[in-house]
């Protein structure tokens, strides 16, 4: 069974910075590119970034653009996100998604998505 896990949420001021990592069990992330989404209660889940894994290309949704960054460490089969310039308004559970990058469209679109993680809850409070 294919599991992406994601951690480093946490609670940071804003203003702050925070590092997210997304490691694969049972698959090999050279083959996938790779999806960071965001949810709060009560809404839809917000596609934010993705990257390929052919060539490293990224996408981000304006709401991030600037701020957070994303890439891969295939060494370690982990993708990050990199989060800085916190706002309350980026609180959220993240999420990465996997697909196949033979499939990979640089969507945003969280149904396109085969293989998902349990999410990390990132505060952004003083």
């Amino acid at each position: 069974q294919i599991e992406l896990a994601e951690s480093g949420g946490g609670l940071v001021q804003p203003g702050g910075s925070l590092r997210l990592s997304c490691a694969a069990s049972e698959i090999n992330l050279d083959y996938f590119a790779i999806g960071w989404f965001r949810q709060v209660p009560g809404k839809e889940r917000e596609g934010i970034s993705c990257i390929s894994s052919r060539d490293g290309s990224t996408y981000y949704a304006e709401s991030v653009k600037g701020r957070f960054t994303t890439s891969r460490d295939n060494a370690k089969n982990t993708v990050y996100l990199q989060m800085n310039s916190l706002k309350p308004e980026d609180a959220a559970v993240y999420f990465c998604a996997a697909v196949p990058q033979f499939e990979f469209t640089g969507s945003l679109f969280e149904s396109e998505y085969d293989f998902w993680g349990q999410g990390t809850q990132v505060t952004v409070s003083s």
